[in-house]
C-alpha cells in the first residue's frame, strides 16, 4: 500500500519529536533519582546506577539528535514530585513511578521510529528500565512485580 503523506505518517520528524519526548522523561526521571538517593541516604547505591543508567542513556538520545541538528529538549530545574518523598519506601515508590514513565516515553518512540538504530536505542532503554523497575517493585512489595507490556498502561 502506497504512503500518501497523510495523517499518522512517519518520518525522522516524528521520530525526533518521540525522542525529545523521552529526553524529557529521562531529564525528569534523572533529577528525581536525586531525591530517591537523598531519602535512601545510605542506602542509596541502587539510587545512583539506576540514575547513572539513566544519564548515559539521556546522553545516548541527546548525541542522536544533535546527530541529526535536531534541538534537544533542555531540562528544566526542577520537577513535581507526584507525592511527598518521606521514607526510604516513598524514594522506591518514586523510583517506580520514574522508571514507569521513561518506560512509556520509550514506547512512544518505539510507536514513532522509522529508523532501525533508533528501535534498538529504544528497546534497549526499556529493558533496562523495566529491569530497574522490577527491583524497585520488589523493594517496595508491589505485586506483579514485572510488567507483561512494559510503558503501556497496566488495567
Amino acid at each position: 500500500m502506497a504512503d500518501d503523506g497523510g495523517p499518522g505518517t512517519l518520518d525522522q520528524g516524528t521520530e525526533n519529536a518521540a525522542l525529545r519526548q523521552a529526553l524529557a522523561a529521562l531529564h525528569a526521571a534523572v533529577w528525581g533519582y536525586g531525591v530517591v538517593g537523598a531519602a535512601l541516604g545510605a542506602e542509596s547505591q541502587p539510587a545512583q546506577v539506576s540514575e547513572t543508567a539513566l544519564r548515559d542513556v539521556r546522553d545516548r538520545v541527546v548525541a542522536v539528535l544533535a546527530e541529526r541538528d535536531a534541538e534537544p529538549v533542555p531540562a528544566e530545574g526542577g520537577y513535581a514530585l507526584p507525592f511527598p518523598v518521606l521514607s526510604p519506601a516513598d524514594a522506591a515508590a518514586l523510583a517506580v513511578v520514574l522508571e514507569d514513565g521513561v518506560s512509556a516515553a520509550w514506547v512512544r518512540v518505539l510507536d514513532q521510529a522509522v529508523d532501525r538504530g533508533t528501535r534498538e536505542l529504544a528497546m534497549t532503554a526499556l529493558t533496562g528500565t523495566e529491569v530497574r523497575a522490577v527491583g524497585w517493585r520488589t523493594a517496595t512489595g508491589q505485586t506483579p512485580v514485572t510488567r507483561a507490556l512494559p510503558g503501556l498502561q497496566q488495567s
